[in-house]
């Protein structure tokens, strides 16, 4: 998937240039920008446009004037005349008093005036995963809104990576904006939140941050559906998104948490795919392919978190995956370690996907048989029942008990479940290697 990137002003000040700037600049910059806009004005759609014009300015003056001494301040300056001007250019007169009260700031959440100069930590890039992420929407949408605002991304390019068609997309967006232009919910920070309500809404706010940059890492780390097992351009995006969030909340342990999760889950990349794209479970894979840097970043993240902070089921998610990436070899991987993290998990997290990991931890340490008794448990569960992994794990487990007419059977249904081209051939491949 190919980001989409603004139109790209020059290097400092001098001679003029066409050397195009650094895309991490851009990417820092234009959600900043927006965030501002919307803190200050509101009209969500507006400030979109007003940021574009800004850009579009920016690529025509900057080669000839030089990039000024604040980028992001310039850019805010300029993309508010654009807004300013648009709002006061509406022709209806009883739109008018509206229009003026509109431009007016709110008095909750004044921003600074446009160009001056504001601490990282005091961007607007939280504030707007905060707002995309309101839980007054719903997942698709929070997964939509937060690509294209925060992540940059064009409409065609989001349908792509989630494969929708385009204009479901665009209409999944259109709402999630008018559903934030008409929701009660505040444009607060988790700075900002105080006792009581205002604290309990910050926390679920979080919350609803963190739960959406997870579901976005996952389908970039295995695609639900398509040719292709992973969409790195998606699990990247989410894993700069995190360390956005931990920048500015760098004493939070959940987030420090995910964080961790991706970058020891990432970690694996190059290992989980053949040279024809095909699936390498992780008990084949070879670990000196391995980033082993992401590793150690993820190891020592959750080592800190799980220290000093309250324990939350991000942290003991990503002590897992470490416990996996720190072994040696398959042989070596501490599997009760893995287990007792696993039954803490379940009782913070009940879920079924909490519950289908646990099953195979108790495989790996007390047998099969008494993993596929709990597997039966999940048969009835709304989310799992009919779902490719539950059957998956089913046909993995009865494989190690010597069941392997009905492991045959797991397999081969498993494989007509899912909708990705790589787990199916792979699925296939089992229960012909067991036919065989």
């Amino acid at each position: 998937m190919t980001r989409s990137t603004p139109p790209t002003p020059p290097g400092p000040p001098g001679p003029p240039t066409s050397e195009p700037a650094d895309e991490d600049l851009l990417r820092r910059l234009v959600p900043q920008v927006l965030g501002a806009l919307v803190r200050r004005y509101g009209h969500f759609d507006a400030a979109e446009d007003a940021v574009q014009e800004a850009l579009l300015a920016a690529a025509r003056q900057w080669p000839e004037e030089g990039r000024p001494r604040n980028p992001r301040g310039w850019l805010i300056r300029v993309a508010s005349r654009r807004l300013t001007d648009q709002l006061r250019s509406e022709d209806a007169r009883r739109r008018r008093e509206e229009t003026a009260a509109a431009l007016t700031p709110r008095d909750e959440f004044v921003a600074p005036p446009p160009g001056e100069g504001r601490a990282p930590a005091e961007d607007d890039t939280l504030a707007l995963l905060f707002l995309c992420c309101s839980a007054d929407l719903p997942a698709a949408g929070r997964i939509a809104l937060t690509l294209r605002a925060v992540g940059g991304l064009t409409t065609a390019e989001i349908a792509r990576a989630l494969l929708v068609p385009e204009a479901t997309m665009a209409q999944r967006i259109s709402r999630a904006k008018r559903r934030i232009k008409t929701s009660p919910s505040p444009f607060r920070t988790a700075e900002q939140e105080q006792e009581g309500e205002r604290e309990r809404e910050g926390a679920a706010r979080l919350a609803d941050v963190l739960h959406v940059l997870y579901l976005i890492f996952n389908e970039g780390y295995t695609a639900s559906s398509g040719r292709e097992l992973q969409r790195a351009d998606l699990a990247t995006e989410a894993i700069r998104l995190t360390r956005a969030v931990h920048a500015l909340l760098p004493d939070d342990g959940e987030v420090a948490g995910l964080l961790a999760l991706t970058l020891l889950t990432d970690a694996r990349r190059a290992a989980r795919t053949g040279p024809d794209g095909s699936l390498i479970p992780l008990a084949e894979q070879d670990r000196t392919l391995w980033d082993r840097a992401a590793v150690t970043e993820g190891v020592a993240l959750v080592s800190d978190a799980l220290t000093r902070t309250p324990l939350g089921p991000y942290q003991l998610r990503a002590a897992i995956a470490a416990v996996h990436d720190e072994a040696a070899s398959d042989e070596d991987t501490d599997w009760v370690e893995i287990l007792a993290l696993y039954e803490v998990l379940i009782r913070l997290v009940p879920g079924p996907v909490e519950r289908l990991g646990h099953a195979v931890a108790v495989a790996m340490v007390h047998g099969p048989r008494r993993a596929l008794e709990l597997l039966a448990a999940l048969d009835d569960d709304d989310h799992l029942a009919g779902h490719h992994r539950l059957e998956a794990v089913r046909a993995h487990l009865l494989e190690r008990a010597g069941d392997r007419a009905a492991a045959r059977a797991a397999y081969t249904k498993a494989a007509g479940l899912t909708l990705s081209a790589p787990e199916r051939r792979y699925l296939r491949s089992r229960a012909a290697r067991i036919a065989e």
